[in-house]
């Protein structure tokens, strides 16, 4: 099967009940070659897509910096869009003419470049993070745990594979981070009796899944043509199965996926709530606050940098400005002694 005989017809949207243009299904092969993940296809496609509507009907092989600069700026002034959403259109416009078209653009300059805000992460407490964990039940709860005991992402949690827990050494490997990175970070002890119950209803499902002819799994990038029995190999499944069989949108495969973020998501939401916490709580609150409270107990920064993956200190640093001291651990003049009663 080629890479584009499953894509979905007229995917740029430009020109409804006729073929799909050339070059969509240029830009989706060189992705593809490129081993792109689905979510940035996604976001190229969508910027590329922006980028020719916004200079319609002129072919992108006839513009220039000066259009692109155009329409970042639009982007910029008129849509207000963020700086990580300016900086992702630009990423696809300069992917474009470089990997697709093959006709780099020189430098884009004089860009109205939106501005990037200083934002603070969110981070629970000890006894908020305790609390919205304990709110929260079965897979949910595991993979609660794993965020938080962690530091994963929410995906790099529903990604994890059988092969990638060592409850002997109590750590994760975790594959294909973000950058496309691998690394190794601990295992909480408090997760590991749930998580080896979670891998025996994953086995359950692989067993299922065999008998009825549905036991294969996704592998990644050249490893399915290298390997393709692993496939059906319960050490590559996922310790978190989605509850039923679905066709992957890239090759129409049947098959079980990974449990859905949305369904994790909705759950720690509605946890927070029920503690009645009005901080804004996601998946990924449980990662900062790993971070945060590694670093209020006194773990160096490099070892908290090499656990999350970062691959600037500087991100990493972001957590020293929301320890849970106030003002940087100094003290309060209102706070001192006899301050009330003079």
């Amino acid at each position: 099967m080629s890479a584009t005989s499953v894509l979905p017809p007229s995917p740029l949207g430009l020109f409804p009940g006729q073929p799909r243009p050339r070059l969509y299904d240029a830009l989706v092969e060189v992705m593809r070659v490129r081993h792109y993940s689905r979510r940035t296809e996604q976001a190229y496609v969508h910027w590329i897509r922006r980028f020719i509507l916004f200079h319609r009907p002129r072919h992108p092989r006839e513009l220039s910096e000066t259009d692109a600069n155009r329409f970042l700026t639009h982007l910029a002034v008129d849509r207000r869009v963020s700086a990580s959403t300016q900086n992702q259109a630009l990423a696809a416009i300069l992917f474009l003419y470089e990997k697709v078209l093959e006709q780099p653009l020189d430098r884009i300059e004089g860009v109205v470049r939106a501005r990037k805000p200083k934002r603070l992460p969110v981070v629970l407490t000890r006894d908020e993070t305790r609390r919205v964990l304990n709110e929260l039940e079965g897979v949910h709860r595991i993979i609660g745990l794993l965020l938080y005991g962690s530091g994963l992402r929410l995906l790099e949690a529903l990604r994890l594979r059988v092969k990638d827990v060592d409850f002997a050494r109590r750590e994760l490997t975790v594959r294909q981070g973000k950058g496309d990175k691998d690394r190794r970070t601990m295992l909480a002890s408090t997760v590991e009796d749930g998580l080896q119950r979670q891998i025996e209803i994953s086995r359950a499902f692989h067993e299922a899944d065999l008998q009825r002819g549905f036991g294969g799994v996704e592998l990644p990038h050249a490893f399915q043509r290298k390997s393709p029995g692993a496939a059906f190999e319960f050490r590559w499944k996922y310790v978190f199965p989605a509850g039923g069989i679905s066709s992957d949108p890239r090759s129409g495969v049947r098959r079980r996926h990974h449990l859905h973020e949305s369904s994790v998501s909705k759950a720690i939401r509605a946890a927070a709530k029920r503690c009645d916490i009005t901080k804004r709580v996601t998946a990924h609150t449980f990662r900062h606050s790993f971070a945060t409270h590694l670093i209020e107990a006194g773990y160096d920064i490099r070892t908290v940098q090499e656990l999350l993956g970062h691959s600037d200190i500087r991100t990493t640093m972001i957590y020293t400005h929301v320890l849970n001291k106030g003002g940087h651990g100094v003290r309060s003049p209102a706070d001192f002694d006899d301050f009330l009663s003079e």
